[in-house]
């Protein structure tokens, strides 16, 4: 391993539709950007059969090819792309200091965090076996391919409410799995799902298995109370038990929430460390979706280039 420090321009750590568009935007500005792809290179769209809402792409895609799709177009204006993770960061000098899962050093001007954040999962055999077969963890996403038909949603909190309440709009049945016997949802999203008619709560219930072999087509479940088991026949399974951003490493040096989403200054990309700036599902625990990712790159990458022309290091 060389013992070389690289400095650049631009850094990018992570490379969903946030940090591909950030390195379009900041290639064609001549930063010369880099992208670090971290453990989940094209991020949570690798695992999203279907994109049918993202404009441009009137037959809809798959997400895996939306992804290559924006990898092409940012290196084609020069972004540099390594499938590498980095692993620990050293925001306490002008120029930022990052090294990589392997040890090498790098020094950047500014740094776009585009890390995301990652869906929880149940953890059971079946769900993996289902995913993008009538497994999802985005209503918004993947909901309109379930119109007219029954599904089941698992999640007790302001998610899983927000998603039966968005499901039970497309659908004649919504079952909402809660494991408990109340609802950890603010109190006027589990009104407004209990007012729902055609959402059904079945109160201290978790999910044994997810059943069907090549399409979901229900659940069995149990009662954490009685230990009754019983089936519940839906054609997809939402699982909405919250999302978790990867911003491990940045949480010592930036403001975040208390579940780890960075918070940038209101209306900007800019953190309160002078040319860190975050976009995307690293920051965004409201939207989170391809476009408004992309979108925040953007603007990750304008306030980049705007800080780099005033330090004159473009």
């Amino acid at each position: 391993m060389s013992d070389t420090i690289e400095t650049l321009k631009c850094l990018i750590i992570g490379s969903g539709p946030a940090g591909y568009t950030a390195a379009v935007y900041a290639a064609r500005a001549n930063l010369e950007p880099v992208v670090y792809t971290g453990p989940e290179p094209g991020g949570q769209l690798m695992i999203t059969t279907d994109v049918e809402n993202y404009p441009g792409y009137p037959d809809g895609i798959r997400g895996p090819e939306m992804m290559e799709d924006f990898k092409k177009q940012a290196e084609r204006f020069g972004t540099q792309v390594r499938y590498e993770m980095i692993s620990k960061v050293d925001f306490t000098g002008p120029v930022h200091k990052v090294w990589t899962e392997a040890g090498k050093e790098i020094h950047a001007h500014s740094v776009i965090i585009s890390t995301g954040a990652s869906a929880k999962w149940l953890g059971i055999e079946s769900e993996q076996k289902l995913m993008n077969k009538g497994v999802s963890a985005c209503a918004v996403c993947d909901g309109f391919f379930y119109k007219g038909l029954e599904v089941i949603v698992v999640g007790g909190g302001d998610t899983a409410a927000e998603e039966a309440s968005y499901l039970a709009k497309l659908c004649p049945k919504v079952h909402l799995l809660v494991r408990r016997d109340e609802m950890r949802a603010s109190k006027i999203m589990q009104d407004r799902v209990k007012k729902t008619e055609n959402i059904e709560i079945h109160w201290n219930t978790s999910t044994v298995e997810i059943l069907g072999e090549e399409e979901v087509i229900g659940a069995r479940v149990v009662n954490n109370i009685t230990k009754k088991e019983s089936i519940i026949d839906g054609k997809g399974f939402f699982v909405a038990i919250g999302h978790k951003p990867n911003t491990g490493i940045f949480t010592d040096w930036l403001a975040a929430d208390e579940t780890g989403y960075l918070i940038p200054e209101p209306g900007t990309s800019k953190t309160a460390i002078e040319g860190v700036f975050v976009s995307g599902d690293a920051a965004d625990k409201i939207y989170r979706q391809a476009v408004t990712a992309a979108g925040t790159g953007c603007m990750a990458a304008l306030d980049a280039e705007r800080y780099l022309t005033e330090k004159e290091i473009i």
